[in-house]
């Protein structure tokens, strides 16, 4: 059975939760990282040397990095919808999920982590200014897309990109401190994904 070492309200190990429930992928989860068992002990330094999570096991093969994770996942179990095999249609859902691992990934350091959970070295006046100027243009941008496709998910169908993405517009309505704008495509993005039982439990599930 796969194996999850991570804290369930980790932004990325909610990633492969959610993942595993849309997929039906039964797994163990053991509690790691922030609040329990710290990940710059010897073992879990063996598992994964940068000593963060989630870290999955799948049999012998030891994996780190969430998209990569999720990405390995879905190409296992046959996920063609979520993952295509076609590399033009694969590149789609790539470039989605690699978009949010830079971009929106620093934008919401500042938002959230220094301006709503005032952590340390992120609660920098500057720091969390531009992050939630970067973190609006951000969901701007995805508004534009959703409005000028349709829908309702960000490449029409249910995709992998919308996990990542949608964990992001989570975090976006949940994020406290500043003025936002109202982004209607985004916020029926936000309800339709919502109708996913993965994305209640792990998603939209009260957590940012």
């Amino acid at each position: 059975m796969l194996k999850v070492l991570g804290r369930p309200n980790s932004f990325n190990v909610r990633k492969v939760l959610w993942l595993c429930e849309e997929l039906g992928i039964p797994y163990d989860r053991e509690n790691w990282g922030r609040g329990y068992a710290p990940t710059s002990t010897p073992e879990f330094l063996k598992l994964n040397p940068v000593a963060q999570i989630p870290v999955v096991i799948d049999g012998e093969l030891v994996m780190r990095e969430s998209n990569a994770i999720i990405r390995y996942l879905a190409a296992k179990h046959g996920a063609e919808q979520l993952y295509p095999s076609d590399l033009a249609a694969r590149f789609n859902v790539e470039k989605w999920m690699d978009w949010v691992a830079y971009d929106l990934t620093h934008a919401m350091r500042g938002a959230f982590l220094g301006g709503q959970l005032q952590e340390a070295p992120w609660n920098n006046e500057w720091f969390v200014g531009q992050g939630r100027r970067d973190f609006t243009d951000c969901i701007a941008l995805v508004e534009d897309e959703l409005a000028r496709s349709g829908g309702p998910h960000i490449l029409g169908g249910f995709t992998l990109a919308d996990i990542p993405l949608g964990l992001v517009v989570n975090r976006w309505f949940s994020v406290k401190g500043f003025d936002k704008p109202a982004f209607p495509a985004v916020a029926a993005y936000y309800e339709k994904l919502t109708e996913r039982p993965g994305y209640r439990a792990h998603g939209r599930n009260g957590m940012p």
